[in-house]
């Protein structure tokens, strides 16, 4: 030890100043002091690269088009004069409650003012339909799936250094294709049905999906039933607009002779069709991390979906072959017993048999 130190230890001994607090090694301000205290300017000029919006023009922020990391942040003001580190960014960016933030998805952007009401209107129809032991069924078409060797989201065990090895790139294998699957989902009974397609996403398809729902899962159960409730989406191969939707509906309604009712969920609203969260979910789960190797494989997936409150599913591959651009000419629109509702008849009708089928 310093003759010095020995010194200043005397007098600090000797003077009438309290003796400093044994759980502190320096005076209250004594040290090194904070960046932020040093340097004023570098919360604000590090407040205006984080939220350039708030702070003036997103065009005049130099990170415009760069991620905001630490190390670039700091960079950035290393550049305008600020001696600074990606750790003390950090944590002046926690000290001013930041985080690391993922997006949400919570912006639906605009609505139809009859959004509400035709919710409520479709539930009254579920609910009259299943009253009187008629069959309701949520339709729709589920991603498209990549055959082959593929990564699939998800996480399983496996041995510790031996994960599934798949392709690097996503490029679609000719001879292999791809899966299209389109769900029926029987809203009474907790039961789904998939076709598989490998050709096209149309109407004609999602048709033939029902029609193979009412031969291997309905009929046996809705056999003396002469309506039927769909519920779908307002886009895509079940859309209201879509012509060739109808059209089949009506081929189908004259073959078995019932009466088919169609509600659609408001344009936007897709989300809470019934069978995404009631089938589409748990068959994404049951396949997660395997990959798609085959088409059978595909379709083993799907209907071995199960949950403990008693799904059961049943899948099927549709090798059938659905030309694009069908054209409905008026002729075929004008046989069409089809009657609007007094509510959104875009939206909510009835086809009946045709008197002459």
């Amino acid at each position: 030890m310093s003759r010095e130190r020995i010194a200043r230890g005397i007098q600090e001994l000797k003077s009438d100043e309290p003796l400093l607090d044994p759980s502190r090694v320096r005076r209250p301000g004594g040290g090194r002091k904070r960046k932020a205290d040093t340097d004023p300017t570098l919360w604000p000029d590090l407040n205006a690269l984080v939220e350039p919006v708030t702070a003036g023009s997103p065009d005049e922020s130099p990170l415009r088009w760069t991620s905001k990391s630490t190390r670039n942040l700091a960079a950035e003001l290393q550049s305008t004069g600020h001696s600074v580190s990606s750790r003390i960014v950090a944590e002046l960016l926690h000290e001013h409650d930041y985080t690391l933030q993922a997006n949400q998805k919570s912006k639906e952007g605009s609505s139809h003012p009859d959004r509400a009401a035709q919710f409520l209107y479709l539930n009254d129809q579920v609910k009259h339909h299943q009253q009187h032991g008629l069959p309701v069924i949520s339709v729709d078409t589920k991603k498209k799936e990549l055959i082959g060797v593929f990564k699939n989201p998800g996480r399983e065990w496996r041995q510790k250094g031996d994960p599934e090895v798949v392709n690097v790139h996503d490029f679609l294998v000719p001879d292999l294709g791809k899966g299209i699957p389109y769900g029926v989902y029987d809203l009474r009974r907790d039961e789904g049905w998939v076709s598989v397609g490998i050709d096209h996403d149309t109407a004609s398809f999602a048709v033939n999906a029902v029609r193979s729902w009412w031969k291997h899962m309905g009929r046996s159960v809705y056999d003396r039933s002469s309506h039927l409730l769909i519920t779908a989406d307002a886009g895509g191969s079940n859309g209201p607009r879509t012509r060739l939707w109808k059209w089949e509906l009506q081929r189908y309604a004259n073959r078995t002779g019932m009466t088919i009712t169609v509600c659609h969920y408001p344009p936007g609203t897709s989300k809470w069709n019934r069978i995404e969260h009631r089938l589409f979910s748990f068959i994404a789960m049951n396949w997660r991390s395997k990959p798609l190797v085959s088409l059978a494989a595909m379709v083993n997936l799907i209907a071995a979906t199960t949950t403990q409150t008693g799904l059961r599913v049943r899948s099927e591959l549709d090798k059938r072959f659905y030309p694009k651009a069908v054209k409905v000419t008026n002729e075929q629109m004008a046989k069409i017993n089809l009657s609007p509702h007094d509510f959104h008849g875009d939206w909510n009708y009835t086809i009946r048999p045709s008197p002459t089928s």
